[in-house]
C-alpha cells in the first residue's frame, strides 16, 4: 500500500495549520496599545440616533472603546436632554448603527433587572418585567425561566448583547436603600439567590446575551446607597455574601462579574473596586475567576467623592479590574450636601480615560502586560458573541 499521498496530505495540513496560527498571532500582534486600552472602556452617551458627527461615533471608530451602556433618563441635565431610549424600533436602529461603526464587536449593555430597575418602560412600548424580589417570592423556577426568557428575548430583538444582571446580592437588609428597598435581590435565602440567578443566566445565554452578576463582594447588607456616597458594610457584611459569586464561578456559570464600591474593613481599607485584596486576590486567585471583571460606575459618589478621576482609574486597574464603566449619567448633587463633587456629562470621557491609562503605562505605573491581560480576557469573551 502506497502511504505517500496520505503522508503528504498530513504534512500539508500541518504546515497550513502552522501558517494559519502564525497569521493569527501576527494579526493579534498588530493591535496597538491604544486599541487594547480602548477595549477596557465602556461609556454612557447622549443621543437617540447616530450620525458620524456624534462624539460616541468617534469614541467607537477612533478610540476603539469596548462597549456602551444605554439609559432612558439623562440625570446631569435633570432630564431636559434625551438619552438613548424612546421606542423599540428607535432603539433597535440605534444599536444596529452602533454595531456597524467598525468590525470589532461592541458590547451594548443595559441595566434590565425588572421592577424598579428598568430602562425599557412599558409606556414606551416595551415589555414589563417583574423585579428580582417578586420572582424570588414566587419560589418557582419555571416562572423564573419564563420571566428571564421573555426579558432576554426582548433584549436580543433590540440588539442588546449584555445585561448588567442578575443581582446576586443576598437581601440581608430589606431596608437597604439601593438593594432591598428597590426589590433588587431575589431573596434572603442563599439557595434561592443562586438557583434563580443560574436560570437568569441560562436563559440570557440562549439569546447570546452576556450576563454580568453583581455586586461583588456583596452589597445586600448596606444601609447606604453607593451612588450617593460611602457605603460601609464593615459591621453588617458576612462571608455568606460571597457564596453566590463563589458558587457560580466554581460551576463555570459566569464569565463576567461587576464589582461594587462598598467599603468593607473585613476585607480591605479600600473600596472593593479599588482593592487588590478583594479583586485580584479573592476573586481572581482564591475563587479562580478567569473571566472579565468590570467596575460599577466609576462616577458613583462612593468613588468620586474620595478619589479623583485619574487616581481611581489607576487603582482600579492595579486592583485587577478589566473594564472601567463610566455612565456619564451622574445625578446633580443635592443642595444640602456640601462634600458632593459635581460630575457633568462629558462627551469624550472615553478619550480622557484612555489617554490617562496610556500615560500610566508610559510612566511605568501600569505595565503593558497588565493591559494585555485585560485585553485578552475581553477579546476571548467577545468571540462568543
Amino acid at each position: 500500500m502506497n502511504r505517500t499521498p496520505i503522508f503528504v496530505s498530513i504534512l500539508l495540513l500541518f504546515l497550513f495549520s502552522c501558517v494559519e496560527k502564525k497569521e493569527s498571532i501576527q494579526s493579534n500582534s498588530n493591535i496597538t496599545l491604544e486599541e487594547k486600552v480602548g477595549q477596557m472602556i465602556m461609556v454612557g452617551f447622549r443621543g437617540t440616533e447616530l450620525t458620524k458627527s456624534d462624539p460616541i461615533y468617534k469614541m467607537v471608530a477612533e478610540y476603539h472603546i469596548g462597549g456602551v451602556v444605554l439609559y432612558s433618563r439623562d440625570l446631569p441635565s435633570k432630564e431636559s436632554v434625551k438619552r438613548n431610549v424612546i421606542a423599540p424600533s428607535q432603539l433597535k436602529n440605534l444599536n444596529t448603527d452602533l454595531q456597524a461603526i467598525n468590525t470589532s464587536k461592541l458590547l451594548i449593555a443595559i441595566d434590565e433587572e425588572g421592577g424598579f430597575v428598568t430602562r425599557l418602560s412599558i409606556k414606551d412600548g416595551f415589555q414589563y418585567h417583574k423585579s428580582h424580589q417578586a420572582i424570588g417570592n414566587l419560589n418557582n423556577l419555571d416562572s423564573t425561566r419564563l420571566w428571564a426568557a421573555n426579558m432576554a428575548s426582548e433584549l436580543s430583538e433590540l440588539g442588546i448583547n449584555m445585561n448588567f444582571g442578575p443581582v446576586i446580592d443576598i437581601n440581608v437588609n430589606p431596608l437597604n436603600p439601593i438593594i432591598g428597598a428597590r426589590e433588587r435581590s431575589f431573596s434572603d435565602s442563599l439557595n434561592l439567590v443562586i438557583s434563580n440567578a443560574r436560570v437568569f443566566i441560562q436563559e440570557h445565554a440562549k439569546e447570546n446575551i452576556i450576563c454580568v452578576p453583581k455586586h461583588f463582594p456583596g452589597h445586600g447588607s448596606s444601609d447606604k446607597d453607593s451612588h450617593k456616597g460611602l457605603a460601609d458594610v464593615t459591621h453588617t457584611w458576612s462571608e455568606k455574601e460571597l457564596i453566590p459569586f463563589k458558587t457560580l464561578v466554581s460551576d463555570k456559570d459566569i464569565n463576567f462579574i461587576m464589582t461594587s464600591h462598598v467599603y468593607n474593613e473585613n476585607l480591605d481599607t479600600l473600596p472593593a473596586t479599588l482593592s487588590p485584596k478583594i479583586i485580584d486576590n479573592l476573586l481572581r486567585k482564591d475563587f479562580g475567576f478567569k473571566g472579565v471583571i468590570i467596575s460599577d460606575d466609576m462616577q458613583m459618589r462612593a468613588i468620586s467623592n474620595f478619589y479623583d478621576f485619574e487616581t481611581a482609574i489607576e487603582k482600579a486597574i492595579l486592583a485587577g479590574v478589566d473594564m472601567l464603566l463610566f455612565s456619564n449619567n451622574a445625578a446633580p448633587c443635592a443642595e444640602n450636601i456640601s462634600d458632593c463633587v459635581e460630575i457633568p456629562f462629558e462627551p469624550e470621557i472615553a478619550k480622557r480615560a484612555i489617554n490617562h491609562i496610556l500615560k500610566l503605562v508610559e510612566d511605568g505605573k501600569v505595565s503593558e502586560e497588565r493591559i494585555d491581560e485585560s485585553y485578552q480576557r475581553i477579546l476571548e469573551l467577545k468571540k462568543s458573541l
